[in-house]
């Protein structure tokens, strides 16, 4: 059996929607805070556990038979640390013979904020002694063009990324990956560096945007401070702002960026071009 935690999330949908191409549903575990909202999983015959990060006695029973268990990390950053080490303890006690942990781009050597909890969850794998393999995803395209209508409004895209390249990927990218991991054998210790195609600035972002929409749109680089509090005036929730922000100074260190296309070799065909990506966020 296959678990997936966070199955109700956007990530997890995606993947057990890949895993039910190839893997009988009986065989995957949609491993859940709230049961009721994976209702339309459970109708598919995926198998529905209730799992919280915070409640570690629900892990080790969801996590029970299983052979292998995906680790979406968790999307309260702060509190990630704690909920992984959960996670990793519970698979432990349950005998699960692989983890796969979606970590975050080049972990070790990130300039991104947001890496030191992924670089101590990778650590902690380490020291458990559970064979595990690390899914490493560069940023999700959708973490942009979710603003392009707002930026095709505006006539800007805001941002403090200055000239660095961004080698983004579709969440559905991401989820074809894991999906194809935890299908294959002898993952037990590889790093996958995830990461799409072809690589963009914010500039040629916004360029592509006002190509499809229309109208003009140029990239206004600003301090890391003045980008959040700009994001968050457009509508996005502060803490979302606050960490694209932060993200951006990491990208404009290279944070974001790789070119070795392990993502694609993975997935057994190219990444989604940005031009779709932003397509469907103009589209609605």
């Amino acid at each position: 059996m296959i678990v997936i935690t966070g199955a109700t999330g956007q990530l997890g949908r995606l993947v057990i929607q890949n895993l039910l191409k190839t893997t009988p549903a009986a065989h995957i575990v949609a491993a859940v805070r709230s049961p009721e909202k994976a209702r339309d999983l459970a109708a598919q015959g995926v198998v529905v556990r209730q799992a919280d990060y915070t409640q570690p006695a629900s892990l080790v029973a969801a996590f029970q038979g299983a052979e292998k268990v995906l680790l979406i990390s968790s999307s309260e950053v702060g509190q990630r640390l704690p909920q992984h080490q959960a996670v990793i303890e519970a698979a432990a006690k349950a005998g699960v013979k692989l983890v796969a942990y979606t970590s975050i781009l080049h972990a070790d050597t990130s300039p991104l904020g947001l890496a030191d909890e992924h670089k101590a969850t990778e650590a902690l794998l380490t020291k458990s002694g559970l064979p595990h393999v690390l899914l490493r995803n560069g940023w999700y395209t959708e973490n942009y063009v979710g603003s392009a209508p707002a930026a095709a409004a505006h006539g800007a895209v805001l941002g403090a990324a200055k000239d660095g390249r961004i080698a983004s990927a579709a969440r559905a990218d991401y989820a074809a990956a894991a999906a194809a991991v935890l299908v294959a054998q002898d993952q037990a210790g590889k790093v996958y560096e995830l990461a799409g195609d072809t690589s963009y600035t914010l500039t040629e972002l916004a360029t592509e945007i006002a190509r499809q929409s229309g109208k003009p749109v140029a990239y206004q680089d600003m301090p890391q401070a003045a980008s959040a509090e700009a994001l968050a005036s457009m509508g996005l929730p502060a803490g979302l702002a606050q960490m694209l922000a932060e993200s951006d100074v990491g990208a404009s260190k290279g944070g974001l960026f790789d070119d070795s296309k392990q993502l694609s070799q993975l997935i057994g065909r190219p990444t989604t071009p940005l031009a779709e990506s932003v397509k469907q966020a103009l589209a609605g």
